[in-house]
């Protein structure tokens, strides 16, 4: 069977457990491993026998102009991912945090011009997207969960766009056949993104005077982002 790793970005433990859980569940897998890059390094594991990687977000932000050295050793650790999968040697998915990281590597520009509320936004899928493995099944549109501050700028250099929509225009890419990075958070279920909003409410995703709706509203929503991650698998290598 292949292997597929977990990799975390988030301080907050109960937010990274709950990510984990959702990872799984979506994968369809009965157990996944899981390394947080807050707490180990990727030397502390065999992370270059692992198939796949499949990496949460994070309330990082790439354009910061001061970093704490674990957000440093962070990105170089997701950087070295990233370059595992340019190579062809592992399949990875970024998502929110994580496709900054990547389009930063690639030489794009991240910015801070197209950020979005915790919502369920719809985002068309390109006529790349159309053919590619993960994302042609959901063609021509579908509703994925959204909450950031940046973005990248426009799809960076080698990159193929998979899906977009007015608010963010790069919601998704894939690089080659083995690196997808995606703005949305395809892992979280309704009461997932609920659960989530409880950690980050002072943390500028939404008004706080407006939770009870923006609670309401997520609860209410529905989402295919877990029709992704049910493929994902199938992309690995036996």
């Amino acid at each position: 069977m292949s292997s597929v790793l977990y990799v975390c970005a988030r301080p907050e433990r109960s937010a990274a457990d709950a990510e984990h859980r959702s990872f799984r569940r979506d994968l369809g897998l009965e157990s996944l491993d899981r390394i947080d890059l807050l707490h180990a390094s990727l030397e502390t594991v065999e992370w270059q026998r692992y198939d796949g990687f499949v990496i949460g977000g994070s309330p990082f932000n790439v354009t910061e102009t001061v970093k704490s050295e674990a957000q440093l050793v962070v990105e170089h650790d997701l950087e070295r991912i990233a370059a595992r999968a340019l190579a062809g040697e592992a399949t990875a998915l970024f998502t929110c945090y994580g496709i900054g990281i990547v389009t930063r590597m690639l030489g794009g520009a991240v910015t801070m011009d197209h950020p979005e509320r915790v919502q369920a936004a719809t985002i068309a899928i390109t006529a790349e997207g159309r053919s590619d493995p993960l994302f042609g099944p959901n063609a021509p549109a579908m509703s994925v969960f959204t909450a950031h501050k940046e973005s990248a700028a426009e799809t960076p250099p080698g990159a193929v766009l998979l899906a977009t929509n007015d608010t963010c225009p790069v919601q998704a890419y894939r690089v080659g056949d083995h690196l997808y990075a995606t703005q949305f958070h395809p892992e979280a279920s309704p009461q997932d993104f609920a659960d989530r909003m409880a950690v980050y409410r002072a943390s500028g995703y939404f008004d706080p005077s407006e939770y009870a709706a923006t609670e309401s509203m997520v609860l209410s929503a529905s989402v295919d982002g877990a029709d992704l991650l049910g493929r994902f698998p199938a992309l690995l290598s036996p």
